[in-house]
C-alpha cells in the first residue's frame, strides 16, 4: 500500500513499512524553514523514511545526505528524490554510522519515538517506523548522545518527538554532549491510530491521563557553539 500527501512535508510516495509523513514531519519542516538554510549548506536527514525532510532541504538548495536503516526507506527516498528531480545522497545504515567523520551544518531527525509494549518490532514489521521501546527512547537517546559528532561549529540539530518520551532527558543528554538545547516548537495533535490502540497500556504506565486525547509534539533545537 502506498500513501501520498499533497503538502510539501508529505509530497512523497511512502510504501508499506516506510513512515508516511504526518504532523511531526510538517512541524519539523517548518522549523527547518526558520533556519534559513543557505544554498550549498550540508544537511543530514537521520532516519529519512520516505525522504520528505531530505527533499524539503534539497528544494532550498542544500547538499543533502539521507540515512535510514531499512532498505525499503532507502529505496523510497531515492525514488522520491528522482521523481522530484532533486540531488540527494541516500545511504543505508544505523543512524550516524554511514557518515562517521563527516560534519554538517544542519542535522534533522524524525526517529521512531512511540512508547511500545512488548518487544521492539523487526524490520519486517510496519511498526519499525514508529515503535521505540517501553519508554520511546530506543533511538532518541543514541541521537542525543551522538549528534554533536556530526555537527560543524555553529551547526544545528532539529529533532522532533513526542512529550510522552520525556523532554527533559533529551535536553539533558544534548547538553551533556556539549550542545546548547531548547524546545523551539510545541504542537498538540489528536491521538492517531497507534496511540489509540494502546491507550490502556499508556495509562497503566502513567504516560497519559484517563481523559487525555491529545499528544504533544516538540521540536528540540540544539546548537554546537564551538
Amino acid at each position: 500500500m502506498t500513501a501520498r500527501n499533497d503538502s510539501e512535508a508529505g509530497s512523497v510516495l511512502a510504501p508499506w513499512r516506510v513512515y508516511t509523513p504526518q504532523q511531526d514531519t510538517e512541524l519539523l519542516t517548518q522549523a527547518l524553514d526558520r533556519e534559513h538554510v543557505p544554498a550549498g549548506a550540508a544537511v543530514l536527514d537521520v532516519g529519512s523514511g520516505a525522504g520528505a525532510l531530505a527533499l524539503a532541504a534539497a528544494r532550498r538548495g542544500a547538499q543533502v545526505t539521507a540515512v535510514d536503516t531499512t532498505y525499503r526507506a532507502v529505496l523510497a527516498t531515492r525514488l522520491n528524490a528522482r521523481l522530484a528531480g532533486l540531488p540527494v545522497e541516500v545511504l543505508q545504515g544505523d543512524l550516524f554510522g554511514p557518515v562517521v567523520g563527516r560534519r554538517f551544518d544542519l542535522v534533522v531527525s524524525n526517529p521512531p519515538y512511540v512508547p511500545t509494549p512488548g518487544a521492539v518490532p523487526s524490520r519486517r514489521q510496519a511498526a519499525v517506523a514508529w515503535d521505540a521501546g517501553a519508554d520511546g527512547r530506543l533511538l532518541l537517546d543514541r541521537i542525543c548522545r551522538g549528534a554533536h559528532m556530526s555537527l560543524r561549529p555553529g551547526g544545528v540539530l532539529l529533532l522532533v518527538h513526542s512529550a510522552l518520551c520525556g523532554i527533559a532527558p533529551s535536553l539533558a543528554a544534548l547538553e551533556r554532549s556539549g550542545l546548547t538545547a531548547r524546545v523551539s516548537d510545541r504542537r498538540l495533535v489528536p491521538f492517531g491510530p497507534v496511540l489509540r490502540s494502546r491507550e490502556a497500556w499508556l495509562r497503566e504506565q502513567g504516560l497519559v491521563d484517563a481523559d487525555e486525547e491529545k499528544e504533544e509534539l516538540v521540536i528540540i533545537r540544539a546548537e554546537r557553539t564551538h
